[in-house]
């Protein structure tokens, strides 16, 4: 019935906020999974789990996806979207800034220069908080990507996956989703640009319980060579714009063109989280090409926030 709540694939999540993607479970991430892609085949299935309420989504970075496909999701689960701009605990101190929100809202999505922020909000706010990008990790769009691998390749047990770029935010969450799901997961990048040791670690001993597998390499042909899906993002995120020259050195080397593509498997999909500096990291050609997963992936962050909204803020509230 339209407007109702039906909810097929139940996810209940143990966490009550979404700061990082070890946060949820692997059967978790599973279920959470499947929910968003019934919330793409239903969408007016959910259309009132957050009748009444509002999230405050809370942007210290620019941005377009992450802001259009919260806003528009908050809306088309029924509720309301409030924006917050600039820097979180400039004006005041963030734990004021938390608890103000939390007698307002039903949660709070933030994008931060740094993961402190979020953590720190978390603490101080009793309603679920979304980490919707920070210095270390972008778990939303890691969601959306293995999404649409899900949807490509159907069971990712065993696939190999490359990520040809920086050891960054997104290549963090993307590594971890990954091992999570089995995947054998190779990375190459120039000397001194590999991921955080830490949530390496992380990621190893995950692939470690679900028969997948962690490579890092030096050469991005020995990466991609029989991968389904080549991954890259720019090499230079905010933040780090007074390294551009250093960098754009560095990852000469690490472009992806269509003589890499080459060496990756005959069906073998590009995937980028955007936006993409053409001629940069990715060639016009291959992002322009028909192996190009990008805009899938733009549409997925919709479909797989709002099943974390479901899960999270629909659960706090008993609709689940």
């Amino acid at each position: 019935m339209p407007g109702s709540v039906v909810i097929s694939h139940p996810c209940r999540l143990a966490a009550t906020d979404f700061l990082r993607d070890t946060d949820i479970t692997i059967n978790e991430l599973h279920a959470l999974l499947d929910l968003a892609l019934e919330v793409k085949r239903s969408p007016s299935h959910y259309a009132s789990v957050l009748g009444g309420r509002s999230v405050v989504l809370m942007f210290e970075k620019p941005s377009l996806r992450t802001r259009c496909t919260f806003e528009i999701g908050v809306h088309q689960l029924g509720g309301h979207p409030v924006q917050y701009d600039g820097p979180i605990g400039g004006r005041e101190p963030l734990k004021d800034v938390a608890r103000n929100f939390e007698r307002w809202v039903g949660g709070i999505v933030a994008r931060t220069f740094k993961q402190g922020t979020l953590d720190e909000l978390a603490k101080w706010a009793s309603v679920p908080v979304i980490n919707a990008l920070s210095d270390l990790y972008h778990p939303c769009q890691a969601l959306a990507d293995t999404m649409t691998l899900r949807e490509r390749f159907g069971n990712l047990q065993g696939l190999k996956v490359a990520f040809v770029g920086d050891g960054n935010n997104v290549s963090h969450s993307f590594m971890l989703c990954m091992a999570r799901m089995g995947v054998n997961f190779s990375m190459a990048s120039p000397s001194g640009y590999l991921p955080n040791q830490e949530i390496l670690a992380a990621a190893q001993d995950n692939a470690a319980r679900t028969g997948g597998s962690i490579n890092l390499t030096h050469d991005p042909v020995a990466a991609v060579k029989g991968a389904s899906a080549i991954y890259t993002d720019v090499w230079v995120s905010m933040g780090w714009e007074a390294e551009t020259s250093t960098r754009n050195s560095a990852f000469r080397e690490f472009q992806v063109n269509a003589a890499l593509m080459r060496h990756a498997a005959p069906t073998a999909i590009f995937m980028h989280c955007l936006p993409a500096i053409r001629g940069e990291e990715v060639t016009d050609e291959v992002i322009e090409s028909k192996q190009s997963a990008v805009f899938d992936q733009a549409e997925n962050r919709l479909h797989a926030q709002k099943a974390l909204m479901i899960a999270l803020l629909g659960a706090a509230k008993g609709e689940l």
